[in-house]
C-alpha cells in the first residue's frame, strides 16, 4: 500500500508501479472505464490522490495508461495451442470468450473501454486497427482450414469478419447475462457456429 513519501530507489519505484498497475486493473474490472478515476485508484491503494499525480497528472494520462495496461495484459495472456486448420480457428475464438474469471475481467474492461475509444478519434482509429489485425489473424486460420478441406471455399476475410462478429456478440451477451450464457453454453454455441460454417456448400 502507498503510505508515506515517494520511493527513492529504482526497485521501490518498480514495485510501487506494479502496485499502481494492479489497482488500476482492479478498478477497471469492478467499475469499468466509467469508474476509472484517480480517487478510485487511490482508494484501492490506500493512498492520496496527490500521490498518484506523480504517475498520472491528468485523467487522460490515467486512461491512456489503463488502455496500455489492457493491451499489455491481452498480449501476454496464455493462448490455447491447437495445431492447424479448424482446430486452430476454434482455439483462437475460445481465447476471446469470457470462460474464466480472468477472461471475464479482461472482456469487461475491453467492452467498458469502447465508450472512451468511440469518443476519442485517435483511440477510435487505434481500436479499428486492433480489430482489423484480429480479423487478419482469424483470416489466416480460415484459409488454412480451407486448404485442409475443413471449411468450404470462400473469401477468408469475409468468413473471418463473420466469425469475429459472432464471437464479439457472444462476449457481450455473456457479460450482461452470465446466468444464461455460462462457459459451457458459450462453447456449445461456438461449436454450433463452426459446425454450420463447415457444413455450408
Amino acid at each position: 500500500m502507498y503510505r508515506g513519501g515517494m520511493p527513492r530507489t529504482k526497485g521501490d519505484h518498480e514495485a510501487r508501479r506494479r502496485d499502481v498497475s494492479a489497482a488500476v486493473w482492479k478498478v477497471m474490472a469492478t467499475r469499468g472505464f466509467a469508474g476509472l478515476t484517480l480517487r478510485a485508484v487511490a482508494a484501492e491503494l490506500g493512498a492520496t490522490t496527490g500521490l498518484l499525480t506523480h504517475y498520472f497528472p491528468t485523467k487522460h494520462a490515467l486512461v491512456e495508461y489503463a488502455l496500455d495496461l489492457l493491451e499489455e495484459r491481452t498480449v501476454a495472456r496464455p493462448r490455447r495451442q491447437a495445431g492447424k486448420g479448424l482446430a486452430a480457428l476454434r482455439a483462437a475464438l475460445l481465447d476471446i470468450l469470457p470462460l474464466t474469471p480472468a477472461a471475464t475481467d479482461s472482456n469487461r474492461i475491453w467492452v467498458s473501454s469502447w465508450d472512451a475509444a468511440l469518443s476519442d478519434p485517435a483511440l477510435s482509429t487505434d481500436y479499428a486497427r486492433k480489430y482489423a489485425q484480429s480479423r487478419d489473424r482469424l483470416s489466416e486460420r480460415v484459409a488454412a482450414a480451407q486448404e485442409l478441406g475443413e471449411l468450404p471455399p470462400g473469401d477468408p476475410a469475409h468468413i473471418a469478419a463473420g466469425a469475429s462478429s459472432f464471437i464479439l456478440g457472444l462476449v457481450v451477451q455473456a457479460l450482461f447475462d452470465p446466468a444464461a450464457f455460462p462457459p459451457q453454453r458459450q462453447v456449445e454455441l461456438l461449436d454450433d457456429y463452426l459446425a454450420n460454417l463447415s457444413a455450408r456448400s
